[in-house]
């Protein structure tokens, strides 16, 4: 028989983790945008402009992108993990925990 008290502290504790995704989403696109370049090779890929940037944030696929786009190239994987002073890992894990 399970333990009913167990799942709703998974779901809290899955939800914490997603919450943190998105923190770290925003801080990646902070990252971003504090150079113009690396902004701009962003928003190139992403197809996005400075005019619509701030709705796309506002949807949690969007941050799961943002994420990925950031883990797919190691140095600003890197950079951004230095930035927030967190091992790179944690930023994977936390886009794990955003896509569910």
């Amino acid at each position: 028989m399970e333990n009913p008290v167990s799942f709703p502290q998974s779901r809290a504790k899955s939800r914490a983790s997603a919450a943190e995704g998105e923190g770290l989403a925003v801080a990646a696109l902070e990252f971003l945008a504090s150079e113009p370049d690396r902004l701009s090779r962003f928003l190139g890929i992403s197809g996005l402009g400075p005019q619509n940037l701030r709705e796309a944030a506002a949807d949690p696929r969007f941050l799961v992108g943002v994420l990925d786009y950031i883990i797919a190239d190691e140095p600003l994987l890197i950079g951004l993990a230095a930035a927030r002073e967190i091992p790179p890992q944690r930023i994977v894990a936390a886009r794990a925990a955003m896509a569910g």
